[in-house]
């Protein structure tokens, strides 16, 4: 129909494309936007291509924008972790645009011109080696400038300023420190990540073995690089709670002090660094509303809980115990909240003890469990 806006008449010539064609298409436009070119509607074509790839869940190959090329090496450390929040083996993706200005407009601002100029026309021709081999170099200078400028006092506060222009976030300068170390070791990096499964359904049995022993090897060679590589490992999980067997099951005994000083006792802090991530989501889903997601959330946080309790001896007296606890009062508060803003005579699927499958004690969190439970109780219909 002539009235039709223009957007309409996109989503309709956009749904009869198949989704390898919405993806080439994707791809092309994005090419001519990095050339300088454009053409009518191409924003908004964009805008439905996106939407319809999330709402999918669709994977595609996208035109990748210089920064991305630089950064690819080390993807698999980005987090959507604050800065302050992300550990050792992680780098906050809310740094790289700080850090990335601060390469462009602080450090080396002729070479990054260079290097993204360079860099679109490869990526515009469609030449991945050339990208690869221009994106190789730029980093290898970022890397040898870095090293001379953070070798002193004053170098690294220089740059601590350069980047305070950017970002108010303190900790963006530990994620820069971390990006460096990376560098340095990016191609090993790339191998390690190449011989790790795609994923691991279950850590267990020869994956485990296959896994660890590639981390043995990772490690011997590179044990300052270990945090990063157990990042990468614990992508792949499909439980990344398991990754504290590679911490319980090397140790001398179940205890937490024996487990303590084996090589990837970071593993249990890591666990516990993704059982906050686990909280910070389900408070979320709770204030949206979508208690189904929740369900799921709350299921996935006391089987990690009974892993770290079940899997560790000494627990309660340890530092890995008390951040736990702390964790578990934490979700026990937002629950509670939640529980207060039930409707009247309606039982909250959230309080549901089939949830907890395996009953661990944690303290005061079966206390306030058990508080809300009563409050629901109360709230039942009379039979």
């Amino acid at each position: 129909m002539e009235s039709e806006v223009p957007a309409d008449r996109i989503r309709k010539f956009l749904a009869r494309l198949t989704s390898q064609e919405r993806s080439s298409l994707l791809v092309e436009i994005e090419r001519m936007q990095l050339y300088g070119e454009d053409m009518p509607g191409a924003n908004i074509i964009l805008a439905e291509l996106r939407a319809g790839l999330r709402a999918s869940g669709q994977a595609t190959q996208r035109a990748a924008n210089p920064s991305r090329h630089f950064f690819a090496p080390i993807e698999a450390l980005f987090v959507d972790r604050a800065p302050e929040r992300a550990n050792s083996g992680q780098i906050s993706r809310g740094s790289l645009s700080a850090i990335w200005e601060l390469i462009n407009h602080v450090l080396l601002p002729t070479m990054a011109r260079d290097y993204c100029d360079r860099m679109k026309q490869a990526i515009v021709t469609n030449n991945p080696r050339e990208a690869g081999l221009i994106a190789a170099g730029f980093q290898s200078k970022v890397v040898k400038c870095l090293e001379g400028i953070l070798a002193s006092d004053e170098g690294a506060a220089s740059v601590r300023s350069g980047l305070g222009r950017y970002t108010s976030a303190r900790a963006s300068f530990d994620d820069l420190n971390k990006m460096l170390s990376a560098l340095r070791l990016r191609e090993a990096m790339t191998a390690f990540s190449e011989a790790l499964p795609s994923s691991v359904e279950n850590f267990e049995g020869q994956s485990f073995a296959k896994v660890r022993g590639l981390l043995d090897a990772f490690a011997t060679k590179h044990p300052e690089a270990m945090p990063f590589a157990l990042t990468m490992v614990a992508k792949r999980l499909k439980m990344p709670w398991q990754l504290i067997h590679l911490a319980t099951r090397m140790a001398r005994g179940k205890d937490a002090r024996d487990i303590a000083t084996t090589r990837y006792a970071i593993s249990v802090a890591m666990v516990l660094d993704h059982l906050d991530d686990k909280r910070m989501a389900l408070n979320h889903a709770l204030k949206s509303n979508r208690v189904a997601i929740a369900k799921d959330i709350l299921t996935d946080i006391y089987d990690i809980e009974q892993a770290l309790r079940s899997g560790i001896g000494g627990l309660d007296k340890s530092d890995w115990g008390a951040r736990l606890d702390d964790l578990m009062v934490s979700i026990a508060t937002d629950l509670q909240t939640e529980f207060q803003t039930l409707p009247e005579n309606i039982h909250h699927v959230l309080g549901s003890r089939s949830l907890r499958r395996h009953h661990p004690q944690s303290g005061l969190f079966a206390l306030l469990m058990r508080k809300g439970r009563n409050a629901l109780g109360a709230a039942r219909p009379a039979v």
